[in-house]
């Protein structure tokens, strides 16, 4: 195992900004930059020199504020292969399953394609952390844009089959409280997501964020990673339905929810 500090922080109006610094090297990385004010405010608060910028996808709402942040500290930037020619900043390029090592820090990058054909999530395996950008977040997955269901539930499970119980999972946004709610019209009777939906309401009434969940807590509650679950199913009218079509019923039914 290896220690390191994490920071988190609001960007924007729901985004989240995550800094994991290592506290014997001073290697610090950026996850994903909206905007570059709060990662800035929060490095001059720390004292930590902002090192290397890790990227999960090209959306603006995640790359918006890289431009600056990489003039203002000169950080090395990495992200999808696939997001070559969409973020010009970046100067390593990683695919599914590619390793790289910041400072003593290792860091798996993990191809999650579906809310965009580019997308990867990042897993600090020995430092037990890892960070799913807009692939999976608390109690739900992104929108799929440019995949498609089949890939985006394929996308999932690789993230569930890969990361262990204990992981520690940040994401993109704060969407936890609408998640619960959905995910209570999928899975009713879950007293886990029931006790952990009380548990989000009282964090958000006091505006506190409900990040970082763990995987353990997501295949517990998680409707989009539970559709193999028989009272899931059942619910569904989709007893035996493959675990592809009744993720693309879920997903079609948060998108109109």
């Amino acid at each position: 195992m290896i220690e390191v500090e994490v920071r988190q922080f609001v960007c924007l109006k729901d985004n989240f900004g995550v800094l994991v610094h290592h506290p014997d090297s001073g290697c610090t990385v950026a996850i994903d930059i909206p905007e570059a004010a709060p990662y800035l405010q929060v490095l001059e608060e720390t004292g930590w020199n902002l090192t290397d910028i890790l990227i999960t996808h090209h959306h603006w709402d995640h790359v918006g504020g890289l431009a600056e942040l990489v003039e203002k500290t000169g950080a090395k930037v990495t992200g999808p292969e696939r997001s070559r020619q969409h973020i010009t900043t970046m100067t390593r390029f990683v695919e599914d399953g590619d390793d790289i090592l910041i400072g003593p820090i290792a860091v798996k990058a993990i191809g999650t394609p579906g809310h965009t054909l580019d997308h990867i999530s990042w897993w600090f395996q020995e430092a037990g952390i890892a960070h799913t950008g807009d692939t999976l977040f608390a109690l739900g997955c992104g929108r799929v844009f440019e995949g498609d269901a089949e890939m985006m539930w394929a996308s999932l499970s690789h993230l569930a089959n890969t990361l262990p119980p204990e992981t520690t999972i940040y994401c993109g946004h704060e969407y936890t409280l609408s998640n619960a709610k959905f995910a209570l019209t999928i899975d009713p009777n879950n007293q886990a997501l029931q006790e952990r939906t009380k548990r989000i309401e009282a964090l958000r009434e006091v505006g506190r964020p409900t990040l970082p969940t763990s995987m353990a807590a997501e295949l517990s509650t998680n409707p989009f990673l539970r559709v193999r679950d028989p009272e899931v199913q059942k619910n569904l009218n989709m007893v035996n339905a493959e675990p592809a079509d009744i993720f693309a019923e879920i997903r079609r039914r948060k998108d109109n929810f």
